[in-house]
């Protein structure tokens, strides 16, 4: 007699994570120690050279120890608003860790292979992948592609995740968007398993608690709490002292205990900042008598945002947040409108797709951003991420934009001359030029500001290592230049000094006298009072000099003669030759009288040049015997155009 037909157990379907030792599996009824497991055989591999070896081969399914179940079905269970079952939260999360690392400790497993199990039906095998992925994501550090891997051909495929909200669901997220969001926020520090509290978790994100979660470090989501009055108190108001200034003082509050909770959390978890989204349910006078910033932001229930409010709570956020206090945000449930703005900021600043950051706050806060609020987050996200790119420009730019300090103003004062024009180059904008730190000889500036303008021709300055002769406006080193008053408009009077004494002084002397006189020039020549001089002449000579600071550069020089080189750019100076040639320069005196002088005049008043030497007559130690001298003759030469070169005039 044939023997009895055994029907085949259905051991459902097995998806390995770790070799020979986790594996996630999903049964119609619940699993023992007497059902057979099916361990997977081992991979065949290709042929090579070395294949002729002994390979050991998979240990039969008969010889190897049973697997140890276990199930979270019937002890972790999800709190649905309405038609929602997942995913589990970061308590779920916790508390699966910590039954199977216990499983994993003990010693009598350790050559036994663990089975996760869930039912069959399709919420509880998506609730059971998920967190299987999240842990491998968020404990073990794996990159989410390999987390996602084993579960990815799954069949039949996982069922996709909705919303809390009591419409058709019509917005999908699925286990790859949680795991990529609770990846993200790990990446972001937003999600750090090791900080988190269980305990505090659990016992806030119960109604009669408070009903709050804290999504990230920065933003706790919560209920709206419900007191009365809900009118403002003023502080001006005798009731506004009775309110609690601290925690010890919040017991004695006349409010309901969740309200107290909440109270007492946000101060001693230091949050700045409470933006209400809904209508008024509370007074909110009790959150600013304990310095706690209090905002209305209130739209409808079920709608999103407009992008100025927006715009308006993630300036107020980032603020608050730079401050290193937390930002507090609720509506009437703590789930759709929060859940918007909440989000929002998130893809602002850490860059979050929609679906991840839907995804990552139902991982912290079960059931948030309901119904169309979704689409409006998938929509938006773009422009959150262009805005957090446009701060970032703009921030770069106030901070690579130059400043010019304010005391370059009462330095280099503007002069105006008695009539209305302006005679001195005005300040520039240092982009057309540039920095003074960029300029060679530099080591001497007083201003180490590489902002500052370079100086321009009315502003001049003296470097260490620029020679003298070939500065536009260097001196001699026998005097000192200096501004006088203004005599017309466009022009600059520079007076040279020579002094002497009555000895004669050694042709040594002299040299060590000019060499000195040239070390003292890097000092500005817009000093006041500070003339220089240098005694190795027996006369006085007093020698003005008029030009106009746009058309003409000059050189002094000290030899016994004085030499000017012009540089001409414009065609005045040929009608000034024509005139000069035709001048004489003569100086009459008499006997104790003061002489007279001759100054040549041209007929434009624009780029002219006089000249006027006066010598007086002094008894010197060279012309002994007192021979009476009362006429000086002087000789002159030909002031020609600058292209012919310096002309000398002599003496």
């Amino acid at each position: 007699m044939a023997p009895t037909m055994v029907h085949p157990v259905s051991y459902g379907q097995v998806i390995e994570y770790i070799q020979d030792r986790l594996y996630l599996a999903s049964y119609t009824q619940a699993p023992n120690e007497n059902t057979p497991f099916p361990y997977p055989t081992q991979a065949k591999r290709s042929p090579h050279k070395k294949s002729s070896r002994a390979q050991p081969g998979p240990t039969p399914a008969t010889l190897r120890a049973p697997p140890v179940y276990f199930t979270i079905d019937d002890t972790l269970l999800y709190n649905a608003f309405h038609a929602d079952f997942g995913p589990l939260h970061i308590g779920h999360l916790y508390r699966f860790a910590v039954q199977f690392h216990d499983i994993l400790g003990d010693p009598a497993n350790n050559d036994k292979a663990v089975v996760f199990w869930s039912r069959a039906d399709a919420r509880s095998r998506a609730n059971a992948a998920c967190l299987v992925a999240c842990y491998m994501v968020l404990i073990q550090a794996w990159p989410p592609h390999l987390a996602l891997a084993p579960i990815a051909q799954a069949d039949p495929p996982y069922m996709p995740f909705r919303d809390a909200g009591y419409s058709q669901a019509d917005f999908i997220l699925n286990i790859q968007d949680v795991v990529y969001g609770v990846w993200k926020a790990k990446e972001e520090n937003l999600c750090q398993l090791k900080e988190f509290n269980l305990e505090e978790y659990e016992r806030y994100e119960r109604v009669d608690m408070g009903d709050f979660n804290w999504v990230s470090p920065q933003f706790l989501a919560f209920a709206s709490p419900q007191s009365e009055p809900v009118a403002p108190i003023p502080i001006t108001s005798p009731a506004y002292a009775t309110l609690p200034s601290c925690v010890p003082e919040i017991p004695n509050a006349r409010i309901s205990q969740p309200f107290k909770n909440v109270l007492t959390h946000f101060v001693q978890r230091d949050v700045g900042l409470v933006v209400r989204l809904n209508s008024e349910l509370y007074c909110p006078s009790y959150f600013t008598a304990l310095g706690i910033q209090h905002i209305d932001m209130i739209f409808e229930d079920g709608t999103c945002p407009t992008l100025p409010i927006v715009r308006k709570f993630i300036k107020l956020a980032h603020d608050t947040i730079s401050k290193n206090k937390g930002v507090a945000v609720h509506c009437k449930a703590g789930l759709g409108r929060t859940g918007c703005l909440i989000g929002a900021y998130l893809i602002y600043r850490h860059g979050f797709t929609a679906n991840e950051v839907i995804a990552f706050m139902r991982f912290m806060r079960p059931g948030m951003v309901v119904g169309p609020q979704q689409h409006w987050l998938h929509l938006n996200q773009g422009k959150f991420r262009e805005w957090f790119l446009e701060d970032q420009w703009k921030a770069k730019l106030e901070l690579a934009k130059p400043i010019t300090p304010r005391a370059m103003a009462t330095k280099t004062p503007m002069r105006i001359s008695s009539g209305g024009a302006q005679i001195a180059t005005p300040d520039r904008s240092s982009a057309r030029r540039a920095a003074l730190g960029e300029i060679d000889g530099n080591d001497v500036a007083t201003y180490q500001d590489e902002n500052l303008p370079a100086p321009t021709p009315g502003q001049p300055r003296k470097y260490a290592r620029m020679d003298p002769r070939n500065h536009p406006y260097s001196r001699s080193t026998s005097g000192t230049v200096r501004a006088s008053p203004v005599k017309a408009d466009s022009e600059v009077t520079v007076e040279t000094h020579r002094h002497s004494t009555n000895g004669a002084e050694s042709e040594e002397e002299l040299i060590l006298q000019r060499a000195a006189s040239r070390r003292s020039q890097s000092k500005s020549p817009g000093s006041k009072g500070k003339a220089r001089s240098v005694s190795y002449t027996t006369t006085t000579t007093t020698m003005t000099k008029t030009f106009d600071v746009g058309d003409t550069k000059g050189i002094y020089e000290d030899d016994g003669d004085v030499a000017f080189q012009l540089e001409d750019t414009n065609a005045i100076w040929d009608e000034l030759a024509q005139e000069q040639e035709n001048l004489k320069l003569s100086t009459l005196s008499e006997k104790g009288g003061a002489p007279r002088q001759k100054t040549p005049r041209s007929a434009s008043g624009m780029g002219a040049m006089s000249v006027s030497k006066t010598r007086s007559l002094r008894e010197s130690p060279r012309r002994s015997g007192g021979e009476d001298r009362t006429k000086v003759r002087k000789t002159s030469g030909r002031v020609g155009s600058a292209n012919h070169g310096p002309v000398a005039v002599k003496r």
